[in-house]
Protein backbone atom coordinates (compact mmCIF):
# COMPACT_ATOMS: atom_id res chain seq x y z
CA UNK A 1 0.00 0.00 0.00
CA UNK A 2 1.55 3.57 -1.13
CA UNK A 3 0.21 6.67 0.29
CA UNK A 4 1.39 9.76 -1.51
CA UNK A 5 0.60 12.46 0.91
CA UNK A 6 2.27 15.27 -1.05
CA UNK A 7 -0.80 17.94 -2.26
CA UNK A 8 -1.45 18.01 -5.72
CA UNK A 9 0.87 20.49 -7.56
CA UNK A 10 -2.13 21.65 -10.14
CA UNK A 11 -4.32 22.64 -7.43
CA UNK A 12 -1.52 24.59 -5.88
CA UNK A 13 -0.67 26.21 -9.27
CA UNK A 14 -3.70 27.61 -9.65
CA UNK A 15 -4.10 31.02 -7.93
CA UNK A 16 -7.57 31.03 -7.80
CA UNK A 17 -7.84 28.40 -4.99
CA UNK A 18 -6.08 30.71 -2.21
CA UNK A 19 -2.79 28.72 -1.61
CA UNK A 20 -0.38 30.91 -2.62
CA UNK A 21 0.59 34.16 -1.39
CA UNK A 22 2.50 35.41 -5.03
CA UNK A 23 -0.65 35.85 -6.56
CA UNK A 24 -3.87 37.96 -5.40
CA UNK A 25 -6.99 35.58 -5.04
CA UNK A 26 -10.02 34.53 -2.23
CA UNK A 27 -8.38 33.68 1.09
CA UNK A 28 -9.65 29.65 0.44
CA UNK A 29 -6.80 27.00 0.99
CA UNK A 30 -9.74 24.17 1.05
CA UNK A 31 -8.45 21.24 -1.32
CA UNK A 32 -13.00 20.40 -1.43
CA UNK A 33 -14.27 23.87 -1.68
CA UNK A 34 -17.58 22.40 -1.03
CA UNK A 35 -16.64 21.90 2.62
CA UNK A 36 -15.41 23.26 5.74
CA UNK A 37 -14.62 26.67 6.61
CA UNK A 38 -12.20 28.74 4.14
CA UNK A 39 -8.76 30.10 5.92
CA UNK A 40 -10.62 33.80 5.42
CA UNK A 41 -13.73 32.09 7.98
CA UNK A 42 -11.22 30.64 10.29
CA UNK A 43 -9.22 34.20 10.63
CA UNK A 44 -12.49 36.21 10.83
CA UNK A 45 -13.86 33.63 13.75
CA UNK A 46 -10.81 31.78 15.94
CA UNK A 47 -8.91 34.15 18.55
CA UNK A 48 -5.79 35.53 18.85
CA UNK A 49 -4.62 32.56 21.12
CA UNK A 50 -6.12 29.54 18.56
CA UNK A 51 -4.63 31.62 15.11
CA UNK A 52 -0.90 31.62 17.11
CA UNK A 53 -1.29 27.99 18.12
CA UNK A 54 -1.87 26.89 14.13
CA UNK A 55 0.61 28.87 12.80
CA UNK A 56 3.59 27.29 15.25
CA UNK A 57 1.86 24.06 15.36
CA UNK A 58 1.84 23.41 11.71
CA UNK A 59 3.96 25.97 10.25
CA UNK A 60 6.64 26.42 13.02
CA UNK A 61 6.11 30.25 12.44
CA UNK A 62 8.41 31.53 15.92
CA UNK A 63 6.34 34.49 15.34
CA UNK A 64 2.82 33.11 15.59
CA UNK A 65 2.00 35.14 18.32
CA UNK A 66 3.01 38.86 16.65
CA UNK A 67 1.52 37.66 13.45
CA UNK A 68 -1.42 36.52 15.47
CA UNK A 69 -2.09 39.99 16.83
CA UNK A 70 -1.71 41.83 13.61
CA UNK A 71 -4.69 39.62 12.03
CA UNK A 72 -6.80 39.91 14.87
CA UNK A 73 -5.95 43.68 14.95
CA UNK A 74 -6.58 44.24 11.07
CA UNK A 75 -10.01 42.27 11.42
CA UNK A 76 -11.19 44.87 13.83
CA UNK A 77 -11.13 47.16 10.69
CA UNK A 78 -11.96 44.75 7.72
CA UNK A 79 -11.88 41.25 7.74
CA UNK A 80 -8.78 39.71 5.33
CA UNK A 81 -10.13 38.12 2.37
CA UNK A 82 -7.65 37.95 -0.10
CA UNK A 83 -4.07 36.20 -0.38
CA UNK A 84 -1.66 38.94 -1.15
CA UNK A 85 -3.66 41.31 1.87
CA UNK A 86 -2.38 38.47 4.03
CA UNK A 87 0.69 38.10 3.00
CA UNK A 88 1.67 41.97 2.61
CA UNK A 89 0.51 41.82 6.70
CA UNK A 90 2.96 39.55 7.63
CA UNK A 91 5.59 41.15 5.60
CA UNK A 92 4.70 44.30 7.00
CA UNK A 93 4.77 42.63 10.78
CA UNK A 94 8.09 40.95 10.29
CA UNK A 95 9.86 43.21 8.37
CA UNK A 96 12.44 40.47 7.01
CA UNK A 97 12.91 37.96 4.38
CA UNK A 98 14.88 34.19 5.26
CA UNK A 99 17.17 34.70 2.34
CA UNK A 100 14.12 34.15 -1.05
CA UNK A 101 12.29 32.54 1.54
CA UNK A 102 8.72 35.25 1.91
CA UNK A 103 8.10 35.76 5.25
CA UNK A 104 4.35 34.16 4.63
CA UNK A 105 5.65 31.07 3.35
CA UNK A 106 5.20 29.16 7.24
CA UNK A 107 1.87 30.97 7.66
CA UNK A 108 -0.04 29.65 5.04
CA UNK A 109 1.57 26.04 5.01
CA UNK A 110 -0.13 26.07 8.45
CA UNK A 111 -2.91 27.64 7.28
CA UNK A 112 -3.59 24.62 4.36
CA UNK A 113 -2.75 22.10 6.91
CA UNK A 114 -5.16 23.49 9.37
CA UNK A 115 -7.92 24.10 7.06
CA UNK A 116 -7.79 20.50 5.41
CA UNK A 117 -7.15 18.55 8.79
CA UNK A 118 -3.92 17.13 7.00
CA UNK A 119 -2.33 15.69 9.96
CA UNK A 120 -5.45 14.36 11.36
CA UNK A 121 -6.11 12.48 7.84
CA UNK A 122 -2.20 11.11 7.93
CA UNK A 123 -2.69 9.61 11.22
CA UNK A 124 -6.44 8.15 10.00
CA UNK A 125 -4.77 6.69 6.56
CA UNK A 126 -1.72 5.17 8.60
CA UNK A 127 -3.98 2.99 11.00
CA UNK A 128 -6.47 2.22 8.46
CA UNK A 129 -3.45 0.52 5.94
CA UNK A 130 -1.83 -0.85 8.50
CA UNK A 131 -5.19 -2.32 9.68
CA UNK A 132 -5.43 -3.46 5.91
CA UNK A 133 -2.28 -5.16 5.59
CA UNK A 134 -2.28 -8.74 5.24
CA UNK A 135 1.19 -10.41 6.73
CA UNK A 136 4.27 -9.77 4.32
CA UNK A 137 2.33 -6.69 2.96
CA UNK A 138 4.42 -3.33 2.70
CA UNK A 139 3.30 -0.26 3.54
CA UNK A 140 4.97 2.88 1.59
CA UNK A 141 4.87 6.41 2.82
CA UNK A 142 6.28 9.56 0.56
CA UNK A 143 5.97 12.76 2.82
CA UNK A 144 7.33 15.83 1.75
CA UNK A 145 7.78 18.29 4.59
CA UNK A 146 9.03 17.49 8.02
CA UNK A 147 6.07 17.82 10.09
CA UNK A 148 4.66 14.38 7.36
CA UNK A 149 7.46 13.04 7.89
CA UNK A 150 7.81 13.03 11.72
CA UNK A 151 4.00 12.15 11.65
CA UNK A 152 5.09 8.88 9.95
CA UNK A 153 8.24 7.85 11.24
CA UNK A 154 6.44 8.30 15.14
CA UNK A 155 4.00 5.89 14.18
CA UNK A 156 5.87 3.77 12.46
CA UNK A 157 8.32 3.54 15.34
CA UNK A 158 5.26 2.70 17.41
CA UNK A 159 4.04 -0.25 15.51
CA UNK A 160 8.09 -1.50 15.21
CA UNK A 161 9.42 -0.69 18.24
CA UNK A 162 8.91 -1.33 22.26
CA UNK A 163 8.99 1.80 24.42
CA UNK A 164 12.47 2.91 25.82
CA UNK A 165 13.37 1.48 29.19
CA UNK A 166 14.58 2.97 31.87
CA UNK A 167 17.06 2.37 34.52
CA UNK A 168 15.47 1.01 37.71
CA UNK A 169 12.35 0.70 36.10
CA UNK A 170 10.94 -2.49 35.15
CA UNK A 171 10.79 -3.31 31.61
CA UNK A 172 7.15 -2.24 29.46
CA UNK A 173 4.99 -5.85 28.71
CA UNK A 174 5.45 -7.90 25.64
CA UNK A 175 3.81 -5.68 22.93
CA UNK A 176 2.10 -7.37 19.84
CA UNK A 177 4.38 -5.25 17.04
CA UNK A 178 2.62 -4.73 13.87
CA UNK A 179 5.33 -3.58 11.67
CA UNK A 180 8.96 -4.52 10.59
CA UNK A 181 10.65 -1.45 9.49
CA UNK A 182 12.51 -2.00 6.00
CA UNK A 183 16.12 -0.30 5.37
CA UNK A 184 16.25 3.56 6.32
CA UNK A 185 14.65 6.60 4.69
CA UNK A 186 15.30 7.25 0.99
CA UNK A 187 15.44 10.62 -0.76
CA UNK A 188 15.44 11.55 -4.41
CA UNK A 189 18.62 11.07 -5.89
CA UNK A 190 20.37 13.55 -8.22
CA UNK A 191 18.49 12.50 -11.65
CA UNK A 192 15.06 12.88 -9.94
CA UNK A 193 15.56 16.21 -8.93
CA UNK A 194 16.45 17.01 -12.12
CA UNK A 195 13.19 15.79 -13.44
CA UNK A 196 11.12 17.37 -10.52
CA UNK A 197 12.86 19.71 -8.28
CA UNK A 198 9.35 19.34 -6.36
CA UNK A 199 10.75 16.12 -4.97
CA UNK A 200 13.62 17.68 -3.28
CA UNK A 201 12.15 17.40 0.04
CA UNK A 202 10.30 14.23 -0.73
CA UNK A 203 11.36 11.26 2.14
CA UNK A 204 10.39 7.67 1.36
CA UNK A 205 9.27 4.96 4.26
CA UNK A 206 9.14 1.54 4.35
CA UNK A 207 7.70 -0.74 7.05
CA UNK A 208 6.63 -4.51 6.44
CA UNK A 209 3.38 -6.19 8.27
CA UNK A 210 3.86 -8.79 10.85
CA UNK A 211 2.04 -11.98 11.34
CA UNK A 212 0.87 -12.69 14.87
CA UNK A 213 3.71 -15.14 15.84
CA UNK A 214 6.34 -12.65 13.99
CA UNK A 215 5.05 -10.13 15.95
CA UNK A 216 4.89 -11.69 19.78
CA UNK A 217 8.32 -13.03 18.59
CA UNK A 218 9.84 -9.59 18.19
CA UNK A 219 7.95 -8.18 21.21
CA UNK A 220 9.71 -10.90 23.42
CA UNK A 221 12.85 -10.73 21.94
CA UNK A 222 13.07 -6.77 22.13
CA UNK A 223 11.73 -7.95 26.00
CA UNK A 224 14.48 -10.22 26.83
CA UNK A 225 17.21 -7.53 25.36
CA UNK A 226 15.87 -4.89 27.47
CA UNK A 227 15.93 -7.28 30.84
CA UNK A 228 19.46 -8.07 29.55
CA UNK A 229 20.78 -4.43 29.57
CA UNK A 230 19.17 -3.57 33.14
CA UNK A 231 20.91 -6.76 34.72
Amino acid sequence: MLLDLGVSSPQLDEAARGFSFRADAPLDMRMDTTSGESAAQFLARADEARIADVLWRYGEEKQSRRIARAIVARRAEQPLARTLELAELIERTLGRREGNKHPATRSFQALRIHVNGELDAIDRGLRAAVDRLKPGGRLVVISFHSLEDRAVKNFLRAESQLPPTRRGLPPPPATHLRLKLIGAAQFAGAAELDANPRARSAVLRIAERLGPADAVGIGHAALESARGKEE
